[in-house]
């Protein structure tokens, strides 16, 4: 005896119940957020035969990031990237404790941008003669050279002037100022 027309149906119906829900079990569980995706076995069974198409969300492009040049270090001052001046105590070129710790960041610092040449300025208060000024200004800048050397910085890249007391940084007559003044301060060449 045959299977009978509502036996075929129904078998029909269960196939395609199945094939529905093995649809969305491999297009549903896979994490996507694809809600385009028809999963009701009713509507399925309008199109039955017809393919399931899944259309990709529209992918926006991500805007462009301008890229920001480098800093060109070697047409900055010093202190704009971190080099700090060195101060003296009067009538002296030695470096204290103070002056070195600062000194080692400046060669740390000057080590990371081996392009950077600079110009070691040393400077005196206005006491004393304009000769004595010039020579202890060498002294001090000769004094902070010689230790950037020391840790590591290349003699090539160090260039050593002094002003004396012809440049002051602070105006005055009195300790505040000249304590200003007694430095070796860090320019371009």
């Amino acid at each position: 005896m045959g299977i009978g027309q509502n036996t075929r149906k129904m078998l029909t119906l269960l196939g395609m119940v199945a094939l529905v829900a093995a649809l969305a079990l491999t297009t549903g569980c896979g994490g996507s957020d694809d809600a385009d995706v028809e999963t009701d076995p009713e509507a399925a069974m309008d199109g039955a035969g017809d393919a399931v198409e899944t259309v990709p969300e529209p992918v926006t492009p991500e805007e462009p990031v301008e890229a920001v040049p480098a800093p060109d270090y070697s047409a900055m001052q010093p202190a704009e990237f971190g080099v700090e001046d060195i101060f003296f105590a009067f009538d002296q070129y030695d470096l204290d404790d103070i002056a070195m710790a600062s000194l080692a960041r400046d060669a740390r610092i000057l080590r990371e941008h081996p392009e950077v040449i600079v110009l070691v300025e040393g400077h005196t208060d206005e006491r004393g003669t304009v000769e004595y000024n010039l020579a202890l200004g060498e002294r001090r800048a000769l004094a902070v050279r010689d230790y950037l050397v020391s840790l590591g910085v290349s003699t090539s890249r160090l260039r050593v002037t002094s002003y004396g007391e012809s440049r002051p940084f602070a105006l005055g007559s009195n300790e505040t100022a000249w304590a200003k003044n007694r430095r070796a301060h860090f320019a371009r060449p």
